[in-house]
């Protein structure tokens, strides 16, 4: 590919109250030069796994970024598992992990660069406010949504 183009900083994060139980997921994307937030949201996923959460954040994070025409990805996320899977280190041996996890690959092929980080809670602390805005105010949104 070769482009030159944005290189964005993802951070995405992703829980469930119960596993499984009430799930959400959340990413916030910055230009890795300036810092600037391009993009964030926090996003209700009903009855879920942890793991599937996990998994959907990131998924719904790459698609944000290829809509913002990035070129290069950083993705950073506290979840050890999923990382180690998409760097390849781990298999993949749940089955309903295999469709999002090959969803997830598709969509980090078609960057220039996309690479994979594990980092601590801590480190991520946006994305999991998110997820938890998204939990807190999920059940509601769908209540009175009818």
């Amino acid at each position: 590919m070769g482009r030159t183009g944005l290189h964005v900083t993802i951070h995405t994060d992703g829980g469930a109250r119960g596993n499984p139980g009430p799930a959400a997921g959340a990413f916030v994307i910055t230009d890795a030069r300036t810092g600037a937030v391009l993009d964030e949201k926090g996003i209700f996923l009903g009855h879920a796994t942890n793991n599937v959460a996990e998994y959907s954040a990131m998924i719904a994070a790459l698609r944000a970024a290829e809509a913002i025409a990035a070129v290069q990805v950083d993705v950073f996320s506290d979840s050890e598992l999923m990382v180690r899977q998409m760097t390849g280190q781990y298999r993949v041996r749940n089955k309903g992990l295999k469709p999002l996890h090959e969803a997830a690959r598709e969509l980090a092929r078609k960057f220039d660069r996309c690479h994979f980080h594990h980092v601590r809670r801590e480190k991520n602390r946006r994305a999991d406010a998110l997820v938890n805005q998204a939990l807190d105010d999920g059940p509601n949104v769908c209540e009175a949504t009818g």
